[in-house]
């Protein structure tokens, strides 16, 4: 159960440091990429990225170096939170497509929060 978490917690860490990064860092192309970046202010989208960008760097680090390890569930729970109204926003949108990765990032992000609980 140890590996299986380790493979979730990377495979997510990872992911939202890289599209949290991408909506941060490198605002032109999320707006390029992302449909919904053009509707919405520089600092709104910039202020998701970090959100995303944190919270993989906290999936992965506490738990890994045995620092405050209990940040490890706590960040899982405010990721699944954040993928909770992420499916909100693109179902208002009509974005339906985007709601499945939604889904599957926030049942990632709970088998983390329960398994590391």
């Amino acid at each position: 159960m140890n590996i299986a978490l380790w493979i979730v917690q990377i495979i997510l860490g990872l992911a939202f440091i890289m599209f949290g990064s991408m909506k941060a860092l490198q605002y032109e192309k999320a707006k390029a990429s992302l449909p919904w970046v053009k509707d919405y202010s520089k600092g709104f989208v910039t202020f998701i990225g970090v959100s995303e960008l944190l919270g993989g760097l906290v999936l992965i680090l506490p738990y890994a170096i045995g620092i405050a390890p209990i940040l490890t569930p706590v960040a899982a729970l405010g990721l699944g939170l954040v993928m909770i109204l992420a499916a909100g926003f693109h179902s208002k949108r009509k974005e339906y497509q985007a709601i499945g990765t939604n889904i599957i990032f926030l049942a990632l992000a709970i088998f983390v929060a329960i398994g590391r609980w």
